[in-house]
């Protein structure tokens, strides 16, 4: 039995939801192999446009299930080592999907819950839910979720969550920069259309190319690089086909092909 479901509708817009809600969607070894294969074939999937990720029940993901972590209690270095590269697989394939995420939380995140949220490009957020990562409080440090972590809130906010456990809320989580959006539970739903909606504006290959423009100026290691790349970037778009429908479309003050 799978653990999550995916519905994608005639837009293009594929909602993946976790479906373990007696267990708060908690990860174990099943559901993040599930999660990655589904996500690699959403992403080979090219009549997708937008991916919604959300949890099922009260709680969007309350980090490692309790049995998992049991098995892992008696693992060797190597067994342990390989258990982790593949949660690291699964946030990297999440964190680099091409197109457009959105985390709809529904309900709490916490540990690798939160580093789930924290690899999706926006964040749509119940105002009830808590967010934590909570992993010192059982002897262990959030590592595999931290290089998604930090770059979302940086490293002072990292130092005042990661070190102490603490779970916050909603609001605080959008001051750090994790949460984009809060809304409430019976307006989530209204909210997120919205936000579909808005997503949907723009030209599908345009927010592909904007989304590797980010990852790629963050990794330039120089102003000098970076100009270069976001020079040779822009003069390539404004020849595409994409880059001429839009820029037609405005002088001829008319709606661009893709609308």
């Amino acid at each position: 039995m799978k653990m999550h479901k995916v519905q994608i509708d005639n837009r293009g817009i594929a909602k993946v939801t976790l479906c373990r809600p007696e267990l708060h969607n908690a990860f174990n070894d099943e559901l993040i192999n599930d999660l990655i294969n589904c996500f690699l074939e959403l992403e080979a999937n090219e009549n997708i446009r937008l991916v919604v990720l959300t949890g099922e029940g009260k709680s969007f993901c309350a980090g490692a299930d309790l049995n998992w972590m049991k098995r892992m209690k008696d693992y060797s270095f190597e067994e342990n080592l390989a258990d982790t590269q593949k949660l690291a697989e699964l946030f990297t394939v999440i964190n680099n999907f091409k197109k457009p995420t959105i985390a709809r939380v529904n309900g709490s995140a916490l540990g690798g819950g939160a580093g789930l949220i924290a690899c999706c490009d926006y964040v749509l957020a119940v105002d009830t839910a808590q967010i934590g990562f909570t992993e010192v409080r059982l002897g262990l440090v959030p590592a595999v979720i931290s290089p998604f972590v930090i770059a979302k809130i940086g490293e002072s906010h990292a130092r005042a969550t990661f070190l102490s456990g603490v779970r916050f809320n909603v609001p605080k989580a959008a001051s750090m920069g994790l949460v984009h959006q809060i809304s409430s539970f019976d307006k989530i739903d209204e909210d997120l259309e919205v936000l579909v909606k808005e997503f949907l504006q723009a030209a599908p290959t345009a927010a592909v190319i904007a989304k590797e423009l980010i990852a790629n100026v963050v990794r330039k290691n120089s102003t000098e690089a970076a100009r270069d790349y976001t020079c040779e970037l822009i003069s390539n778009v404004r020849k595409s086909n994409e880059g001429q429908e839009g820029m037609t479309a405005i002088l001829e003050k008319r709606k661009a092909n893709w609308l």
